[in-house]
């Protein structure tokens, strides 16, 4: 029969196996971050780009999050750090994945409203 050492030490084995993939890319995760970082405060340089600036910025913060909470799964087998970086992970990713339906849905708008324009603009200018 195991002891409860040996059950917590097989499960912060069992932590540290399932985070070794993120932890290998831990600093693509933290560089993606800091890119989305930066790509937010250089957005905040415009005007008009100031109201959506926090976006990005959130983003980043939230991957480096995930990365060190991963890393912390990974050397100490802390199941709640890799909860907490998988959570982390997961905002990211509906976040961005609501962003791109936004964008492709404001895409497609303008390809049709510009459509219709150059239609109308040449049904104008044909004689009568």
């Amino acid at each position: 029969m195991e002891t409860a050492g040996q059950a917590a030490a097989a499960d912060g084995q069992l932590v540290r196996d399932m985070s070794m993939p993120l932890y290998q890319s831990k600093g693509w995760i933290k560089l993606v971050g800091v890119l989305m970082i930066v790509y937010g405060v250089l957005i905040a340089l415009s005007i008009i780009g100031i109201v959506v600036a926090w976006l990005p910025i959130w983003l980043g913060v939230l991957l480096f999050q995930s990365a060190n909470a991963i890393e912390q799964a990974q050397q100490q087998g802390d199941r709640e750090a890799m909860l907490r970086s998988l959570g982390k992970l997961k905002v990211y990713f509906v976040i961005l994945g609501v962003l791109t339906l936004i964008g492709l849905i404001l895409s497609v708008l303008g390809f049709f409203m510009g459509f219709t324009a150059g239609f109308m603009g040449v049904m104008q200018s044909m004689p009568q």
